[in-house]
This record gives structure tokens, C-alpha cells and sequence, in this order.
């Protein structure tokens, strides 16, 4: 039986063994920038057991905030370019649609509107309509909320709202070609999740609905299956609508209806939802959306929680991504930033979605050290110093807040 199933016989056993173990493991995670505070935030955090529909995962990996948002601890990435499903984050807006539908997996219906022959399509019948993989980074939009000293309302992940995933399934364009192709006047490409809507209120209030620019279209792939299985509901199970390069709301799980839209949707989530809302402003649909990843990286290693290092060599690594772009390259500093040192790209090379793993070797002396990595892609665009203030805390990806303090003997 896969082990990535939230039925799996060892869940309940991996639920008990984690909960003390990630209490102790969390006492240094916050001491990258924001000292006591956030590492207070952290351990009250980790001492929440992981919700039914994800106790499959593991727990010492996690850092669990609420029953929808659970977060991968840094020091869980490893050195590996792909995450292991049990320690990937998860962010779900509403909860997971009825485990009944796993059941039959190939009877999920799909609508799909805005091409010239309309029509619904089970699982089963896109199955026949081709297949591709893609490896992408997805990113929850708040990931780096916690770094903001604003402290925006929202979940305060750190670096681990995010993971370097396997998709399997067919290339929406794919579907597209086979029901005519695009209507006339497609402008975005909306997506629309299956959740269940509460009684009495109104779905456009709620609903998990997003609409990104029809050039997402290239690449968009309709998921069944994710690091070689199939999708669990923690991930959107049984058929996610994935973006590649553009920030994990967009990236519909449980997606019912695909259209082509001429505006974007009106549902609140897209008009007033993950906007990048100046201090001070309420959201609105005329400031920019949340869609594209930024050119991003962060140093997994050696961190605070590894306790003091023996002054020496050291091997500093961490993972880079682009969004829709490549990495063309990453540097690293051991002063702040003052000076910078070229890291070497390691590991297979997964595709321009992908994130890439770096390494550098330095030589550290006695005291603290500020560790700090910066990210450069293919076209030139290098990962800025500084964050975009914002009122949600979306988009973070400057250096200097990814940065971690090591002490050395």
C-alpha cells in the first residue's frame, strides 16, 4: 500500500512517535533572523498533531499550524532535489473534498467552458487525451510571511511553504486541441476547486476560484499523480490543475471546471484575495495578483538548530528557483552580503520549473556568521535584498530575510 495514503497502516503510529520529537526539534528553528519570537511561534506550532486527512505524512518533518496549513521544517529539505510527499507542506483554503471520491477515482467529472465544443470530462476519458510529466516548485504565496515585521494576519511560514513536487497527467492544451480549441476572446484561464461550500453562505464569498493569464495555457497540466502515486487529498485529489511557475493558490486541487475566460473571476478569493495590497489599503482588483513566482533561494544548511560548528570547512547548500524562468546562477555570503562567493549548481537539472540545489565550500572561523544566498535567472533578474512590503505578506523573496546565523567554535 503507498505510504503517501492517508490510510496507511503506520499514520497513527507516526502521529504519536512525532509529536514529542517535533517539539524538541523545533527549539532552534527560529533562529535564523527573528530570535525568540518566532522560535516561541514555531514550538507552540509543532506541538499540534498533523488533521486526519494528512496523518500520513510525517511529523517530525512539520511544523503544524492549524488543520490546513502545515508547514516543512528547513532542516527537512535535505540535499535532495524533490520532496518526499510525507514532508511537503500543505495550504488548503477550505477543507479537502469527501474521501469518497477516491474511491473512483476516473468518475471525477471535469467541465470544461470557453473552447468551441464544451463539455464535461470524466478522469477517466482525459486519461485517453495524452500524458506528461513536469517537475515544478510549488510555493504557497504567503511563504516568507513570517520574516515580515509588520507581522501580516495569516500563517507566519518561514521557508517551508514550498517543495520541489513530480506532476503526472495531461497537458490542458491537449484537451483543449481535442474540443476545438478556444473560443473566441480567452483572455485568462480560470480555474474552479470542488470543495464543499457551507450552508448559507454565499459561494462567491468562498469558493476556491483563480483565473491567470491564458499563457499559463503552454504549460498547464491537469494532475492525477504526484511523486509517482496517485494525488492524495492533502494535494488535491483525484485532479489538480497545475501552473507551473505561478504561486500554489493557482494551482487548483480538486479542480472541477476549467474555462476561458474573457475577464478574470469574480469571486472574492481572485477580486480581493491575494493582492499585493499596499500598507495601509484595502485589496482590490486593480492592484496586481498574485501569479508568478519570483526568482528565489535559501540556504538549508548548516543552520542554527545544528548547534555550534567547529571552526573549518564547511559545505553551505540550499535550493534556488525562477518561477517560469531557469536559475542561471547562485551566490553566497558568509559576511551579511557584504561579499559574495559563485555556489555550483548539483544534482539533475529537472527542467526550468524545477528548483535547483547549490553548494559552496567555505572556510569559517570562531563567532557567528551570517549565511545569506541570492539567486540570479536565466534572464538576468536577481533576487532582490529587500521584500515588497505588502499587507498580506505575499511574494517574499528577498535574501536578506532567508538568511540564518551560525555560531562557530
Amino acid at each position: 500500500m503507498s505510504t503517501s495514503q492517508p490510510n496507511h497502516p503506520n499514520a497513527g503510529r507516526r502521529m504519536l512517535l512525532g509529536g514529542s520529537a517535533a517539539a524538541l526539534s523545533a527549539l532552534g528553528l527560529a533562529s535564523f533572523t527573528r530570535g525568540a519570537q518566532a522560535q516561541t511561534a514555531v514550538a507552540t506550532a509543532a506541538a499540534k498533531p498533523l488533521p486526519s486527512y494528512a496523518a500520513w505524512k510525517d511529523a517530525n518533518a512539520l511544523i503544524v499550524h492549524t488543520s490546513n496549513t502545515i508547514e516543512t521544517r528547513r532542516s527537512a529539505f535535505g540535499a535532495s532535489v524533490i520532496t518526499p510527499s510525507p514532508q511537503l507542506y500543505v495550504r488548503n483554503n477550505l477543507p479537502p473534498v469527501d474521501a469518497a471520491v477516491l474511491q473512483d477515482r476516473d468518475a471525477w467529472v471535469l467541465e470544461i467552458e470557453g473552447v468551441k465544443k464544451p463539455r464535461s470530462l470524466t478522469l477517466g476519458e482525459l486519461k485517453t487525451l495524452g500524458l506528461d510529466t513536469v517537475a515544478t516548485v510549488l510555493q504557497c504565496s504567503g511563504n516568507g510571511r513570517g520574516f515580515f515585521p509588520s507581522k501580516p494576519s495569516g500563517t507566519p511560514w518561514q521557508v517551508g511553504a514550498a517543495g520541489c513536487v513530480l506532476w503526472a497527467g495531461v497537458p490542458l492544451r491537449n484537451v483543449v486541441a481535442a474540443l476545438g480549441g478556444l473560443a473566441d476572446g480567452a483572455r485568462f484561464v480560470t480555474g474552479t476547486g470542488g470543495e464543499k461550500i457551507p450552508e448559507g453562505v454565499d459561494p462567491a464569498s468562498v469558493i476556491v476560484e483563480r483565473s491567470v493569464p491564458i499563457k499559463a495555457l503552454d504549460d498547464a497540466l491537469l494532475a492525477w499523480e504526484m511523486n509517482g502515486e496517485p494525488l492524495s487529498l492533502a494535494h488535491g485529489a483525484p485532479l489538480r490543475l497545475v501552473l507551473p511557475g505561478y504561486q500554489g493558490v493557482n494551482n487548483i486541487k480538486y479542480v472541477k471546471r476549467v474555462a476561458f475566460t474573457s475577464s478574470e473571476s469574480k469571486a472574492k478569493i481572485m477580486a480581493h484575495g491575494y493582492r499585493m495590497t499596499p500598507p495601509g489599503e484595502k485589496s482590490s482588483p486593480e492592484q496586481a495578483s498574485v501569479w508568478e513566482m519570483g526568482v528565489k533561494s535559501w540556504i538549508n544548511g548548516p543552520l542554527p538548530e545544528d548547534g555550534t560548528l567547529q571552526a573549518g570547512l564547511v559545505q553551505i547548500h540550499g535550493v534556488a528557483f525562477g518561477g517560469t524562468r531557469a536559475v542561471k546562477g547562485v551566490e553566497v555570503s558568509t559576511d551579511g552580503g557584504k561579499t559574495w562567493k559563485a555556489a555550483r549548481l548539483v544534482g539533475p537539472d529537472l527542467g526550468r520549473f524545477a528548483w535547483r540545489q547549490f553548494v559552496v565550500s567555505a572556510t569559517l572561523g570562531s563567532g557567528t556568521h551570517a549565511l545569506m544566498s541570492r539567486a540570479t535567472d536565466v534572464a538576468g533578474n536577481t533576487q532582490p535584498e529587500q521584500r515588497e512590503e505588502n499587507s498580506q505578506g505575499y511574494n517574499n523573496n528577498s535574501w536578506r530575510d532567508h538568511g540564518v546565523t551560525v555560531t562557530v567554535a
